[in-house]
Parts: C-alpha cells; sequence; structure tokens
C-alpha cells in the first residue's frame, strides 16, 4: 500500500532536487569518497535518461577541505573554516566534472548566500542562471558560498538551502541523502527503531522524534532536515529523506520503492512569486493589526488596509517585505508592503478616503495587496 501510494505521488515528477550531506560524501577517515561520487553522478545521469531534470545541492567542501589540508576536526575560527571551504570546493567541483564528464556533460558550479535569495533581483538572476545551465546540458552542484559568507548571510547547512533551491527551480520533489534510513521512530523497549515509511503532516510529533545529533564533520542535523521538508511541504512538493549510501538510491526513489521516509504536502502547490514572499525574502518589519483585519485576511480573502492597522515596528520601505502580526499575538502572515514604515506610522487606523486625503488621490488603496500576501496559519 505504501509503495503503491508513493508511486502515485511520484508518478507527476519531473524536476527533482537531490541534497547529499558530508556524512554521506565522506570516508571512514574523513577523506571525500570518490567512490560515491562517482555512484551518485552515475544515479542522476540514470535519471536525466529517464527524461527527469535533476540539479544537485552538495555540502562536503569544508569535509574535502580538512582532509586536503590535514585538518583533524572541524574549526571554530571563521577564517580557518573558510579556508578549508576554499581548498576543499575546488577539489569537490572537479571530483563531480571528472565523474559527468564520462557521461559528456559537466557540474556547473553555484556558490550562494541567502543574499542571492533575499534580494529579488539577484533571486531571478539566480533562477535565470541555473535555467540556463541546464538548457546548456550541464548539472547544477550548488553550494553555500562558505569562503565568503558571514554569519548574518549564512544558511546553517545546506538542508535549507536545498529547499530554498527546489523553490527556485520550482521542483516537484526535494530528496535529502543523509547517513540513515530515515525518520526513525522508537519501536519499544529493547528493539531497534523503525523508519517511517511515511508521514502525513509535520505537527509537533513529528519533530519530538528527533535526536539532535550532528556528524563530526557536518553542521545539519535531522532537525534542520525536517526544517527544510516542512519548507518543501507548506509550498505543496512532497520530500523524502533516505540513507545516500544505499544501492541505487536515486532510481529507487523515483520508482516509488519503500525506501526512506516519504513526507507528504496538505497543502496545494504554491506559486513562485508567493514561495519567494514566504521562504526566500527575510522580513524587514511587523505591521500589527486588529481583530477585524485578522477576520478580513484569514477568512475572507482580502487585501490588508490601513484602517485594520495598530501598531508598525522596524524600519521598512515600500516594497520589503513584512510580516502581518496579530496585535500581542504571533506572526499569521507576510507580504509585499505598498509603503514605508514611516508613512504607515502616519496613515495606521485611517479609513482608504482619509489615506487618500492625506496622501493625495494616487495613494494606494491596499497596504498589502492580496495578491502580494501569503497566509502563514
Amino acid at each position: 500500500m505504501n509503495e503503491d501510494l508513493r508511486k502515485t505521488l511520484l508518478a507527476d515528477v519531473k524536476r527533482v532536487v537531490v541534497k547529499v550531506g558530508t556524512a554521506v560524501l565522506t570516508d571512514a577517515r574523513g577523506g571525500i569518497d570518490k567512490r560515491l561520487i562517482h555512484s551518485l553522478c552515475e544515479q542522476i545521469h540514470e535519471l536525466r535518461c529517464r527524461g527527469y531534470t535533476v540539479v544537485l545541492v552538495s555540502s562536503g567542501a569544508v569535509g574535502a577541505g580538512l582532509s586536503l589540508l590535514n585538518l583533524k576536526e572541524r574549526p571554530t575560527a571563521v577564517p580557518k573554516l573558510q579556508a578549508a571551504a576554499a581548498v576543499g570546493q575546488a577539489k569537490l567541483i572537479s571530483l563531480y566534472d571528472d565523474s559527468f564528464e564520462t557521461h559528456g556533460y559537466h557540474a556547473a558550479q553555484m556558490l550562494m548566500t541567502r543574499d542571492d535569495f533575499e534580494d529579488r533581483a539577484r533571486y531571478v538572476n539566480a533562477r535565470n542562471t541555473l535555467w540556463a545551465l541546464l538548457d546548456l546540458g550541464t548539472v547544477p552542484v550548488i553550494n553555500e558560498n562558505d569562503t565568503l559568507a558571514t554569519e548574518e548571510l549564512r544558511f546553517g547547512d545546506n538542508d535549507i538551502l536545498s529547499v530554498l533551491v527546489a523553490h527556485l527551480l520550482h521542483a516537484d520533489l526535494l530528496i535529502i541523502l543523509s547517513n540513515v534510513d530515515g525518520l526513525l521512530q522508537p519501536s519499544g523497549r529493547n528493539k531497534p527503531a523503525e523508519v517511517l515509511g511515511l508521514v502525513e503532516g509535520m505537527d509537533e510529533s513529528i519533530f519530538d522524534l528527533v535526536q539532535h545529533k550532528h556528524s563530526r564533520l557536518g553542521s545539519g542535523g535531522m532537525g534542520r532536515k525536517l526544517e527544510a521538508v516542512k519548507k518543501a511541504l507548506d509550498a505543496g512538493e512532497p520530500a523524502i529523506i533516505a540513507n545516500g549510501r544505499k544501492r541505487n538510491v536515486l532510481p529507487r526513489i523515483i520508482e516509488g520503492q519503500d525506501i526512506g521516509t516519504l513526507f507528504v504536502p496538505s497543502a496545494p502547490k504554491m506559486q513562485s512569486w508567493k514561495r519567494w514572499i514566504s521562504f526566500a525574502a527575510r522580513p524587514r518589519g511587523h505591521i500589527h493589526v486588529d481583530e477585524g483585519a485578522l477576520n478580513a485576511l484569514r477568512q475572507n480573502g482580502k487585501s490588508l488596509l490601513a484602517s485594520g492597522i495598530t501598531s508598525v515596528q522596524g524600519d521598512f520601505r515600500k516594497g520589503d517585505v513584512v510580516t502581518i502580526d496579530l496585535q500581542g499575538g504571533a506572526s499569521f502572515a507576510r507580504g509585499l508592503t505598498n509603503y514605508s514604515s514611516d508613512i504607515l506610522n502616519v496613515i495606521k487606523g485611517l479609513h482608504t478616503n482619509q489615506v487618500k486625503k492625506k496622501l493625495g488621490e494616487n495613494a494606494f488603496s491596499e497596504v498589502i495587496h492580496r495578491n502580494n500576501m501569503v497566509l502563514l496559519s
């Protein structure tokens, strides 16, 4: 039954983002496992031959650098960590390119930071570059730009980067390859934990299953993988966590075999524009609203008007992404504001005709138009 459901859910998949972690790519000595990379490239080649579009998000640059520089542990000092990434990234992309070249095409390196996603112009440019690389027959290999990224520009790990790439590509499936077989569920005393084959709905009970462990070389954990998966599900796309060291894992997943944990989305597919608002852009401020505005937005699908605004928090400009919060409560929506924080502080609480009297007839009727808004809850 599980395999039948998998095959049904995966039947329409055409665009796939595959994320592979450092723990999968490194051998017992901490160096890059060349045989694993060759196998992974073989599997991606097979998917391409079947007509799938595949983008790879690959960790491993720091791990490769540590091995090449004879460093035994992941550095804590940022300059040394970035130096290891610089050395390792060159080696990593070379290994991918050599493996893909045996099939007649090249690996195309893309190094990204949060700014590439948060800035709308750079986001669109990155998407255009990605599609151009695919049109030219390459396999894009994406990694965080560990060499230059500072703390405020980092994703923290490539699990979050992978789901943002999936949104960028408008992918049909996110596959996260780890060194575990999937999401594990305790099965009782003196019994090994069992892999959950299927997860429908991401509530707190799923996150409670996580054991917060990190590998010696990597920066992620199952908790971060679940955060990435939830972002995929919220956009209406399925995701799978599986063991990247399993034989021929990618073709087996695509065929619908019962391998790893399949997470099923409950939300409909989200438009590209709204994915950017929801997941990529960092909010620059908060707009607090009353109960009437909350109901108008959530229940009736209305735009946000100045009359429902009670207060403004932060310093933001027209066109920035902001959150919409119930006064004294949590954020329930995000959107692109038509007004800066300075102007909103002048017109908050005013009806539309009063706003036009104060700002002129060319003033926007809506503070945030419904088409530029996403409900979070």
